[in-house]
């Protein structure tokens, strides 16, 4: 999909003042995402929604001749619905960008479809015309199922393997790894006269 109009400098500058006058709109609403750990943690945040943000969007635009629009489309190669967003100018340039809203298949549940069309306008215009409607959330929070202090020692030590040189946890570990460093040499001195005397017994045996 092409994203703008061969020049954008009249819309951009337009733009430009426009943006100067825009506010972020109040986050009036507040959404819960659920952990998919066992505990079942939750977290809030705080969003705006979309009526707020094109309330203000509309009206800020409009004194600079900048219109909003957003389409739906069927991308059937993709199995998805798309949603189209586009800055129009009165000089007839305009900047666009293309959203995935959701599968085909929920067009078979409505109220599915249209939580999901609701979400994907709101980030499609607000990031589009540079405005934020929610609280900045920790994304790395969201993507890892454990945080940091939910790695284990096997874990760590087999990833510091591999950036070494060594195979993981795949070829198998020392039965002295975890020991310190002068537990482990006795310990590998002792296991090797070990071996050395029961090899020295099956030879004179």
């Amino acid at each position: 999909m092409q994203r703008s109009s061969e020049t954008i400098g009249t819309i951009a500058a337009a733009l430009a003042k426009a943006q100067a006058q825009l506010v972020n709109p109040e986050k009036s609403l507040v959404g819960t995402i659920r952990s998919e750990q066992v505990s079942g943690s939750e977290r809030s945040f705080r969003y705006a929604p979309l009526s707020s943000g094109l309330d203000i969007v509309r009206k800020t635009l409009s004194q600079h001749e900048i219109a909003t629009i957003q389409t739906t489309s069927i991308d059937e190669s993709a199995s998805i619905v798309r949603l189209s967003t586009v800055l129009a100018h009165a000089s007839g340039e305009w900047i666009a960008s293309d959203w995935p809203v959701c599968a085909i298949s929920e067009t078979a549940t409505p109220q599915r479809m249209g939580a999901a069309l609701t979400y994907a306008r709101r980030y499609a215009l607000f990031t589009l015309v540079g405005i934020a409607g929610e609280d900045d959330l920790d994304a790395p929070d969201l993507l890892s199922p454990t945080g940091p202090e939910g790695k284990t020692d096997d874990a760590i030590g087999d990833k510091k393997d591999r950036l070494n040189g060594g195979q993981g946890k795949s070829f198998g570990r020392s039965p002295h790894h975890g020991l310190p460093i002068d537990t482990q040499a006795r310990s590998i001195r002792s296991s090797a006269r070990a071996t050395h005397c029961r090899h020295k017994g099956d030879r004179f045996s």
